[in-house]
């Protein structure tokens, strides 16, 4: 468990996915090992975060570009990173997110056409750090995700099947390209997708 201190975990994926059930549930097997777990979630957490995702996902700033998109996700991280992210990783703490710079490759970066490498290109301007230790991509199908789906979607969660899907894709993408970013089926049931998540820290983090 030694190796489970200090590190820096996401798990991300589509709307839909889980993430947030699994964050809690890694948090929980993580304190249960004797492990000090603390979760974020991206954007939000701070005053300031939190001020800027309502921004964001407020649905009457339906004109928002994908451009403000990222430049207001990103600055919601690097306070993030400022006041909770930077000091726990310092004290030895496991951070484990509620999405990252994963989701706004995949939304903005991808499904809005704002480019992957520029929003890497920004990132890489703002934060400290930018890749975690461990991105785990929760996958779901369409079908599933709207099933999941709350009854009152805020403004990301509008934007349309075409547009998901290409976030999906996006996510697949990213899987693709980087080897510490393994897909998890997010379709089984809650207690499945968990053992798969416990699974994969375990032998990332050896």
């Amino acid at each position: 468990m030694n190796s489970l201190q200090g590190t820096f975990i996401v798990l991300d994926g589509p709307d839909g996915c889980g993430k947030s059930t699994q964050v809690r549930l890694l948090c929980e097997w993580l304190r249960n090992q004797g492990v000090t777990a603390v979760s974020y979630r991206d954007p939000g957490t701070t005053a300031i975060g939190e001020q800027i995702r309502d921004i964001l996902l407020d649905p009457a700033h339906i004109d928002m570009g994908d451009n403000v998109e990222v430049l207001l996700y990103m600055a919601a991280r690097a306070q993030l990173w400022k006041e909770k992210i930077g000091p726990d990783l310092t004290e030895g703490h496991c951070v484990v997110m509620d999405r990252w710079l994963t989701s706004t490759c995949a939304y903005q970066g991808w499904a809005g056409g704002f480019g992957i490498d520029k929003v890497i290109q920004i990132a890489l301007s703002s934060l400290p750090r930018v890749w975690p230790d461990v991105v785990l991509i929760l996958d779901v199908d369409p079908n599933t995700a709207a099933v999941r789906m709350k009854p009152e979607p805020d403004r990301m969660e509008q934007k349309g099947a075409s547009y998901h899907a290409k976030v999906r894709e996006g996510f697949l993408k990213l899987a693709q390209q980087h080897n510490n970013m393994p897909l998890i089926d997010a379709s089984k049931d809650i207690q499945t997708v968990h053992r798969q998540v416990v699974e994969k820290v375990q032998s990332l983090l050896k």
